[in-house]
């Protein structure tokens, strides 16, 4: 089991991004597509996270076309390119699963100072 622990802390230490939630992001992710690998962004608002270590996971929520997308990506998952952090947010909620029931600029988090 220290072995495991070990080999978790030493891949953890490699990939230093700080998210939290509300913040703004652009998570650049390779896709493969037959025998080409490219990369796409998805961009949008942290709304939750949940697990620990390795297996850590953040679910990004954008509106497109007037249509809620919601993807959940893997924080240490070696198809994830990058994440870059635009804007911090400032919520008081651990999840922001009620941003769902909003249209607009309800929908929007403020930006943390």
């Amino acid at each position: 089991m220290d072995i495991i622990k070990a080999v978790e802390a030493d891949y953890l230490n490699k990939d230093a991004v700080k998210l939290e939630i509300g913040d703004y992001v652009k998570v650049s992710f390779k896709v493969i597509e037959g025998s080409r690998e490219r990369i796409q962004v998805f961009e949008g608002t942290v709304i939750g996270m949940r697990g620990e270590g390795v297996k850590e996971t953040f679910t990004v929520r954008k509106i497109a076309y007037g249509v809620g997308v919601e993807r959940v990506f893997p924080k240490h998952s070696p198809k994830i390119a990058g994440i870059e952090v635009v804007r911090h947010g400032k919520v008081r909620r651990a999840k922001l699963y009620y941003l769902r029931n909003r249209v607009g600029k309800a929908a929007r988090v403020k930006e943390r100072l």
